[in-house]
Protein backbone atom coordinates (compact mmCIF):
# COMPACT_ATOMS: atom_id res chain seq x y z
CA UNK A 1 0.00 0.00 0.00
CA UNK A 2 2.38 2.67 -1.22
CA UNK A 3 1.72 5.87 -3.09
CA UNK A 4 3.84 7.23 -5.92
CA UNK A 5 6.41 8.73 -3.56
CA UNK A 6 7.02 5.36 -1.93
CA UNK A 7 5.21 6.15 1.33
CA UNK A 8 2.56 3.90 2.81
CA UNK A 9 -1.04 5.05 2.51
CA UNK A 10 -2.20 5.16 6.10
CA UNK A 11 -5.38 7.13 5.56
CA UNK A 12 -8.02 8.00 3.00
CA UNK A 13 -9.89 11.23 2.37
CA UNK A 14 -13.67 11.00 2.08
CA UNK A 15 -14.98 13.78 -0.15
CA UNK A 16 -18.52 13.59 1.22
CA UNK A 17 -20.79 16.40 0.03
CA UNK A 18 -18.62 19.40 -0.84
CA UNK A 19 -20.84 22.47 -0.62
CA UNK A 20 -20.82 25.98 0.85
CA UNK A 21 -20.65 26.36 4.67
CA UNK A 22 -24.32 27.44 5.07
CA UNK A 23 -25.45 24.43 3.05
CA UNK A 24 -23.15 22.21 5.10
CA UNK A 25 -24.98 23.31 8.27
CA UNK A 26 -28.32 22.70 6.60
CA UNK A 27 -27.27 19.18 5.57
CA UNK A 28 -25.95 18.58 9.09
CA UNK A 29 -29.31 19.53 10.61
CA UNK A 30 -31.18 17.38 8.08
CA UNK A 31 -29.05 14.28 8.56
CA UNK A 32 -29.03 14.75 12.34
CA UNK A 33 -32.83 14.92 12.45
CA UNK A 34 -33.14 11.79 10.31
CA UNK A 35 -30.51 10.02 12.42
CA UNK A 36 -32.23 10.79 15.74
CA UNK A 37 -35.66 9.94 14.33
CA UNK A 38 -34.37 6.59 13.07
CA UNK A 39 -32.88 5.75 16.45
CA UNK A 40 -36.10 6.68 18.23
CA UNK A 41 -38.37 4.76 15.83
CA UNK A 42 -36.38 1.55 15.89
CA UNK A 43 -35.82 1.68 19.65
CA UNK A 44 -39.58 2.09 20.16
CA UNK A 45 -40.36 -0.88 17.93
CA UNK A 46 -37.82 -3.10 19.70
CA UNK A 47 -39.08 -2.14 23.17
CA UNK A 48 -42.71 -2.51 22.09
CA UNK A 49 -42.19 -6.01 20.72
CA UNK A 50 -40.19 -6.95 23.81
CA UNK A 51 -42.80 -5.64 26.28
CA UNK A 52 -45.96 -6.80 24.47
CA UNK A 53 -46.69 -10.54 24.93
CA UNK A 54 -49.19 -10.58 22.06
CA UNK A 55 -46.36 -9.66 19.66
CA UNK A 56 -44.15 -12.58 20.68
CA UNK A 57 -44.68 -14.31 17.35
CA UNK A 58 -42.29 -15.09 14.47
CA UNK A 59 -43.53 -12.19 12.33
CA UNK A 60 -42.76 -9.60 14.99
CA UNK A 61 -39.67 -11.47 16.12
CA UNK A 62 -38.19 -10.90 12.65
CA UNK A 63 -39.41 -7.30 12.69
CA UNK A 64 -37.55 -6.76 15.97
CA UNK A 65 -34.38 -8.14 14.39
CA UNK A 66 -34.84 -5.82 11.41
CA UNK A 67 -35.20 -2.80 13.70
CA UNK A 68 -32.15 -3.87 15.71
CA UNK A 69 -30.21 -4.19 12.46
CA UNK A 70 -31.31 -0.74 11.32
CA UNK A 71 -30.03 0.78 14.57
CA UNK A 72 -26.51 -0.45 13.82
CA UNK A 73 -26.81 0.07 10.07
CA UNK A 74 -27.30 3.82 10.31
CA UNK A 75 -24.63 4.11 13.03
CA UNK A 76 -21.99 2.76 10.64
CA UNK A 77 -22.13 5.71 8.22
CA UNK A 78 -24.07 8.70 9.55
CA UNK A 79 -22.09 9.68 12.71
CA UNK A 80 -18.88 9.94 10.66
CA UNK A 81 -20.72 12.08 8.10
CA UNK A 82 -22.16 14.36 10.81
CA UNK A 83 -18.69 14.91 12.23
CA UNK A 84 -17.36 15.83 8.79
CA UNK A 85 -20.12 18.44 8.36
CA UNK A 86 -19.13 20.17 11.59
CA UNK A 87 -15.34 19.84 11.68
CA UNK A 88 -14.59 19.57 7.94
CA UNK A 89 -12.34 16.64 8.88
CA UNK A 90 -12.60 14.17 5.98
CA UNK A 91 -9.63 11.93 6.73
CA UNK A 92 -10.12 8.34 7.87
CA UNK A 93 -7.41 5.81 8.67
CA UNK A 94 -6.90 2.70 6.59
CA UNK A 95 -7.94 0.45 9.49
CA UNK A 96 -10.96 2.63 10.21
CA UNK A 97 -11.98 2.54 6.55
CA UNK A 98 -11.75 -1.26 6.38
CA UNK A 99 -13.64 -1.61 9.66
CA UNK A 100 -16.45 0.60 8.39
CA UNK A 101 -16.53 -1.34 5.13
CA UNK A 102 -16.75 -4.68 6.94
CA UNK A 103 -19.69 -3.75 9.17
CA UNK A 104 -21.51 -1.95 6.37
CA UNK A 105 -21.34 -4.97 4.04
CA UNK A 106 -22.20 -7.37 6.88
CA UNK A 107 -25.33 -5.46 7.89
CA UNK A 108 -26.40 -4.89 4.27
CA UNK A 109 -26.11 -8.60 3.44
CA UNK A 110 -27.88 -9.53 6.68
CA UNK A 111 -30.79 -7.28 5.78
CA UNK A 112 -31.12 -8.90 2.35
CA UNK A 113 -31.37 -12.37 3.85
CA UNK A 114 -33.62 -11.22 6.69
CA UNK A 115 -36.10 -9.67 4.25
CA UNK A 116 -36.21 -12.99 2.38
CA UNK A 117 -36.83 -14.83 5.66
CA UNK A 118 -39.69 -12.45 6.49
CA UNK A 119 -41.21 -13.07 3.05
CA UNK A 120 -41.01 -16.83 3.64
CA UNK A 121 -42.70 -16.37 7.01
CA UNK A 122 -45.57 -14.46 5.36
CA UNK A 123 -45.83 -17.19 2.71
CA UNK A 124 -46.31 -19.85 5.38
CA UNK A 125 -48.80 -17.73 7.34
CA UNK A 126 -51.01 -16.99 4.31
CA UNK A 127 -50.60 -20.09 2.13
CA UNK A 128 -50.32 -22.69 4.91
CA UNK A 129 -52.33 -21.18 7.80
CA UNK A 130 -53.28 -24.51 9.40
CA UNK A 131 -49.74 -25.88 9.32
CA UNK A 132 -48.08 -22.56 10.17
CA UNK A 133 -47.54 -23.28 13.91
CA UNK A 134 -45.76 -26.55 13.01
CA UNK A 135 -43.81 -25.16 10.05
CA UNK A 136 -42.68 -22.00 11.86
CA UNK A 137 -42.21 -22.73 15.56
CA UNK A 138 -40.26 -20.22 17.60
CA UNK A 139 -37.16 -22.43 17.47
CA UNK A 140 -37.25 -22.29 13.66
CA UNK A 141 -37.58 -18.50 13.78
CA UNK A 142 -34.48 -18.29 15.98
CA UNK A 143 -32.50 -20.49 13.59
CA UNK A 144 -33.56 -18.43 10.56
CA UNK A 145 -32.60 -15.19 12.30
CA UNK A 146 -29.23 -16.64 13.29
CA UNK A 147 -28.68 -17.80 9.70
CA UNK A 148 -29.40 -14.27 8.44
CA UNK A 149 -26.83 -12.71 10.75
CA UNK A 150 -24.24 -15.46 10.20
CA UNK A 151 -24.46 -15.42 6.41
CA UNK A 152 -24.22 -11.63 6.29
CA UNK A 153 -21.09 -11.40 8.44
CA UNK A 154 -19.47 -14.38 6.69
CA UNK A 155 -20.06 -12.82 3.26
CA UNK A 156 -18.58 -9.54 4.45
CA UNK A 157 -15.51 -11.30 5.79
CA UNK A 158 -14.91 -12.99 2.42
CA UNK A 159 -15.23 -9.70 0.53
CA UNK A 160 -12.93 -7.86 2.91
CA UNK A 161 -10.36 -10.65 2.70
CA UNK A 162 -9.84 -9.98 -1.02
CA UNK A 163 -10.16 -6.18 -0.86
CA UNK A 164 -7.66 -5.77 2.00
CA UNK A 165 -5.00 -7.70 0.03
CA UNK A 166 -4.95 -5.06 -2.71
CA UNK A 167 -2.26 -2.37 -2.91
CA UNK A 168 -3.27 1.27 -3.01
CA UNK A 169 -1.09 3.85 -4.72
CA UNK A 170 -1.45 7.34 -6.12
CA UNK A 171 -4.45 9.27 -4.94
CA UNK A 172 -6.11 8.40 -1.62
CA UNK A 173 -9.23 10.50 -2.24
CA UNK A 174 -12.54 8.58 -2.13
CA UNK A 175 -15.43 10.35 -3.84
CA UNK A 176 -17.99 9.11 -1.34
CA UNK A 177 -19.21 9.85 2.18
CA UNK A 178 -18.22 6.41 3.55
CA UNK A 179 -15.83 3.61 2.61
CA UNK A 180 -17.60 1.50 0.00
CA UNK A 181 -16.38 -1.30 -2.24
CA UNK A 182 -16.40 0.35 -5.66
CA UNK A 183 -14.60 3.58 -4.68
CA UNK A 184 -11.86 1.52 -3.01
CA UNK A 185 -11.48 -0.71 -6.05
CA UNK A 186 -11.05 2.39 -8.21
CA UNK A 187 -8.05 3.49 -6.13
CA UNK A 188 -6.09 0.24 -6.23
CA UNK A 189 -3.00 -0.17 -8.40
CA UNK A 190 -3.10 -3.98 -8.12
CA UNK A 191 -4.87 -6.42 -10.37
CA UNK A 192 -8.44 -6.14 -9.11
CA UNK A 193 -10.12 -8.68 -11.38
CA UNK A 194 -10.19 -11.36 -8.70
CA UNK A 195 -11.58 -9.00 -6.09
CA UNK A 196 -14.21 -7.74 -8.54
CA UNK A 197 -15.23 -11.30 -9.42
CA UNK A 198 -15.59 -12.28 -5.76
CA UNK A 199 -17.54 -9.10 -5.05
CA UNK A 200 -19.87 -9.73 -8.00
CA UNK A 201 -20.49 -13.41 -7.17
CA UNK A 202 -21.18 -12.68 -3.50
CA UNK A 203 -23.48 -9.83 -4.55
CA UNK A 204 -25.42 -12.31 -6.70
CA UNK A 205 -25.65 -14.78 -3.82
CA UNK A 206 -26.53 -12.28 -1.10
CA UNK A 207 -28.81 -10.00 -3.15
CA UNK A 208 -30.28 -11.87 -6.10
CA UNK A 209 -30.91 -15.21 -4.38
CA UNK A 210 -32.82 -13.61 -1.48
CA UNK A 211 -34.66 -11.49 -4.04
CA UNK A 212 -35.69 -14.63 -5.94
CA UNK A 213 -36.95 -16.10 -2.67
CA UNK A 214 -38.97 -12.92 -2.03
CA UNK A 215 -40.46 -12.94 -5.55
CA UNK A 216 -41.35 -16.64 -5.32
CA UNK A 217 -42.97 -16.16 -1.92
CA UNK A 218 -45.06 -13.22 -3.05
CA UNK A 219 -46.08 -14.95 -6.26
CA UNK A 220 -47.54 -17.77 -4.16
CA UNK A 221 -49.06 -15.26 -1.71
CA UNK A 222 -50.79 -13.30 -4.48
CA UNK A 223 -52.11 -16.50 -6.06
CA UNK A 224 -53.53 -17.56 -2.68
CA UNK A 225 -55.07 -14.15 -1.99
CA UNK A 226 -56.80 -14.07 -5.38
CA UNK A 227 -58.55 -17.33 -4.50
CA UNK A 228 -60.16 -15.80 -1.41
CA UNK A 229 -63.87 -15.30 -2.26
CA UNK A 230 -64.55 -12.04 -0.38
CA UNK A 231 -62.93 -8.66 -0.99
CA UNK A 232 -62.64 -8.05 2.75
CA UNK A 233 -60.76 -11.31 3.18
CA UNK A 234 -58.39 -10.47 0.33
CA UNK A 235 -57.70 -7.02 1.77
CA UNK A 236 -57.06 -8.43 5.25
CA UNK A 237 -54.67 -11.08 3.92
CA UNK A 238 -52.72 -8.65 1.76
CA UNK A 239 -52.51 -6.00 4.50
CA UNK A 240 -50.36 -8.37 6.59
CA UNK A 241 -47.59 -8.32 3.99
CA UNK A 242 -48.05 -4.95 2.22
CA UNK A 243 -45.62 -3.14 4.52
CA UNK A 244 -42.94 -5.78 4.03
CA UNK A 245 -43.41 -5.65 0.27
CA UNK A 246 -42.95 -1.86 0.28
CA UNK A 247 -39.70 -2.18 2.25
CA UNK A 248 -38.43 -4.88 -0.12
CA UNK A 249 -39.11 -2.76 -3.22
CA UNK A 250 -37.33 0.31 -1.82
CA UNK A 251 -34.33 -1.56 -0.46
CA UNK A 252 -33.66 -3.98 -3.31
CA UNK A 253 -34.15 -1.41 -6.06
CA UNK A 254 -31.38 0.76 -4.61
CA UNK A 255 -28.96 -2.05 -3.73
CA UNK A 256 -29.34 -3.79 -7.09
CA UNK A 257 -28.61 -0.55 -8.90
CA UNK A 258 -25.45 -0.07 -6.84
CA UNK A 259 -23.89 -3.50 -6.32
CA UNK A 260 -25.18 -6.08 -8.81
CA UNK A 261 -22.65 -5.12 -11.50
CA UNK A 262 -19.81 -7.15 -12.99
CA UNK A 263 -17.41 -4.16 -12.98
CA UNK A 264 -16.49 -1.66 -10.32
CA UNK A 265 -18.78 1.32 -10.22
CA UNK A 266 -16.84 4.36 -11.32
CA UNK A 267 -17.09 7.45 -9.19
CA UNK A 268 -19.91 9.80 -10.06
CA UNK A 269 -21.99 12.01 -7.84
CA UNK A 270 -25.29 10.24 -8.55
CA UNK A 271 -24.01 7.14 -6.75
CA UNK A 272 -23.84 9.10 -3.49
CA UNK A 273 -27.49 10.08 -3.83
CA UNK A 274 -28.47 6.43 -4.30
CA UNK A 275 -26.29 5.49 -1.31
CA UNK A 276 -28.11 8.04 0.85
CA UNK A 277 -31.37 6.31 -0.08
CA UNK A 278 -30.46 2.87 1.29
CA UNK A 279 -28.11 3.95 4.10
CA UNK A 280 -30.12 6.83 5.60
CA UNK A 281 -33.65 7.07 4.17
CA UNK A 282 -34.61 3.38 4.18
CA UNK A 283 -33.70 2.79 7.88
CA UNK A 284 -35.87 5.82 8.72
CA UNK A 285 -38.80 4.73 6.54
CA UNK A 286 -38.93 1.08 7.59
CA UNK A 287 -40.37 1.62 11.10
CA UNK A 288 -42.89 4.17 9.80
CA UNK A 289 -44.05 1.82 7.04
CA UNK A 290 -44.51 -1.10 9.41
CA UNK A 291 -46.31 1.00 12.03
CA UNK A 292 -48.63 2.74 9.60
CA UNK A 293 -49.66 -0.49 7.90
CA UNK A 294 -49.92 -2.76 10.93
CA UNK A 295 -52.75 -2.22 13.41
CA UNK A 296 -51.27 -4.54 16.04
CA UNK A 297 -47.99 -2.65 16.07
CA UNK A 298 -49.79 0.71 16.24
CA UNK A 299 -51.94 -0.40 19.18
CA UNK A 300 -48.96 -1.87 21.01
CA UNK A 301 -46.92 1.29 20.42
CA UNK A 302 -49.76 3.42 21.74
CA UNK A 303 -49.98 1.34 24.89
CA UNK A 304 -46.21 1.36 25.33
CA UNK A 305 -45.92 5.14 24.96
CA UNK A 306 -49.11 6.20 26.75
CA UNK A 307 -49.52 3.28 29.12
CA UNK A 308 -52.54 1.02 29.53
CA UNK A 309 -54.70 3.90 30.73
CA UNK A 310 -53.55 6.31 28.02
CA UNK A 311 -55.86 5.00 25.34
CA UNK A 312 -58.68 7.41 24.47
CA UNK A 313 -61.10 4.50 24.43
CA UNK A 314 -60.26 3.62 28.01
CA UNK A 315 -60.61 7.26 29.03
CA UNK A 316 -64.08 7.45 27.47
CA UNK A 317 -65.16 4.24 29.19
CA UNK A 318 -63.94 5.43 32.57
CA UNK A 319 -65.52 8.84 32.14
CA UNK A 320 -68.84 7.18 31.36
CA UNK A 321 -68.42 4.92 34.38
CA UNK A 322 -67.58 7.92 36.53
CA UNK A 323 -70.74 9.70 35.40
CA UNK A 324 -72.86 6.61 36.08
CA UNK A 325 -71.38 6.22 39.56
CA UNK A 326 -71.96 9.88 40.24
CA UNK A 327 -75.59 9.63 39.22
CA UNK A 328 -76.07 6.58 41.43
CA UNK A 329 -74.76 8.35 44.53
CA UNK A 330 -76.46 11.67 43.81
CA UNK A 331 -79.27 11.06 46.28
CA UNK A 332 -76.90 9.85 48.94
CA UNK A 333 -74.54 12.73 48.22
CA UNK A 334 -77.11 15.48 48.82
CA UNK A 335 -77.92 14.88 52.50
CA UNK A 336 -74.30 14.24 53.35
CA UNK A 337 -72.36 16.97 51.55
CA UNK A 338 -74.66 19.46 49.91
CA UNK A 339 -76.38 20.07 53.26
CA UNK A 340 -72.94 20.70 54.76
CA UNK A 341 -72.98 17.82 57.16
CA UNK A 342 -69.77 17.25 58.98
CA UNK A 343 -66.70 16.36 57.02
CA UNK A 344 -66.44 13.17 59.05
CA UNK A 345 -69.68 11.91 57.50
CA UNK A 346 -68.36 12.78 54.04
CA UNK A 347 -65.15 10.98 54.78
CA UNK A 348 -67.11 7.99 56.05
CA UNK A 349 -69.19 7.93 52.87
CA UNK A 350 -66.04 8.15 50.73
CA UNK A 351 -64.44 5.34 52.67
CA UNK A 352 -67.42 3.09 52.07
CA UNK A 353 -67.42 3.94 48.36
CA UNK A 354 -63.67 3.42 47.91
CA UNK A 355 -63.54 -0.33 47.17
CA UNK A 356 -66.28 -0.12 44.55
CA UNK A 357 -64.83 2.91 42.84
CA UNK A 358 -61.32 1.52 42.69
CA UNK A 359 -62.48 -1.85 41.40
CA UNK A 360 -64.34 -0.06 38.61
CA UNK A 361 -61.75 2.54 37.64
CA UNK A 362 -58.64 0.43 38.19
CA UNK A 363 -59.63 -3.19 37.63
CA UNK A 364 -56.04 -4.46 37.47
CA UNK A 365 -54.73 -2.61 40.54
CA UNK A 366 -51.15 -2.96 39.33
CA UNK A 367 -49.76 0.10 41.12
CA UNK A 368 -50.83 1.11 44.66
CA UNK A 369 -49.64 4.67 44.07
CA UNK A 370 -52.00 4.95 41.10
CA UNK A 371 -54.89 3.82 43.31
CA UNK A 372 -53.94 6.40 45.91
CA UNK A 373 -53.81 9.14 43.27
CA UNK A 374 -57.16 8.07 41.86
CA UNK A 375 -58.77 8.32 45.30
CA UNK A 376 -57.38 11.80 45.88
CA UNK A 377 -58.40 13.03 42.42
CA UNK A 378 -61.80 11.44 41.90
CA UNK A 379 -63.40 11.43 45.36
CA UNK A 380 -63.72 15.21 45.71
CA UNK A 381 -65.17 15.36 42.18
CA UNK A 382 -67.77 12.67 42.83
CA UNK A 383 -68.77 13.86 46.27
CA UNK A 384 -68.37 17.59 45.56
CA UNK A 385 -66.68 18.19 48.89
CA UNK A 386 -63.52 19.97 49.87
CA UNK A 387 -61.68 17.55 52.11
CA UNK A 388 -59.92 18.86 55.13
CA UNK A 389 -56.12 19.10 54.87
CA UNK A 390 -55.81 16.56 57.64
CA UNK A 391 -57.89 13.99 55.80
CA UNK A 392 -55.77 11.51 53.88
CA UNK A 393 -56.49 8.18 52.21
CA UNK A 394 -54.49 5.04 52.49
CA UNK A 395 -53.29 3.33 49.30
CA UNK A 396 -55.03 0.09 48.41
Amino acid sequence: MRNLSGDYIVEFVLVGFPTSPPLQLLLFALFLAIFLLTLLENALIISTIWLTPSLHRPMYFFLGHLSFLELWYINVTVPRLLGAFLTQEHRVSYVGCMTQLYFFIALACTECVLLAVMAYDRYLAICEPLRYPNLMPFSMAIRLAAFSWGSGFFSSMMKLLFISRLSYCGSNIINHFFCDISPLLNLTCSNKEQAELVDFLLALVMILLPLLAVVSSYAAIIATILRIPTAQGRHKAFSTCASHLAVVVIYYSSTLFTYARPRAMYTFNHSKVISVLYTVIVPCLNPAIYCLRNKEVKDALRKTVLGNSGCPGNCCKRYWLLCSLRSKVKMAQAPLCVNHMSSHLCYDFASRLAPHLLSALLPHKRNPSICHAAMLCFYPTILQVKLLPSVTFRSV
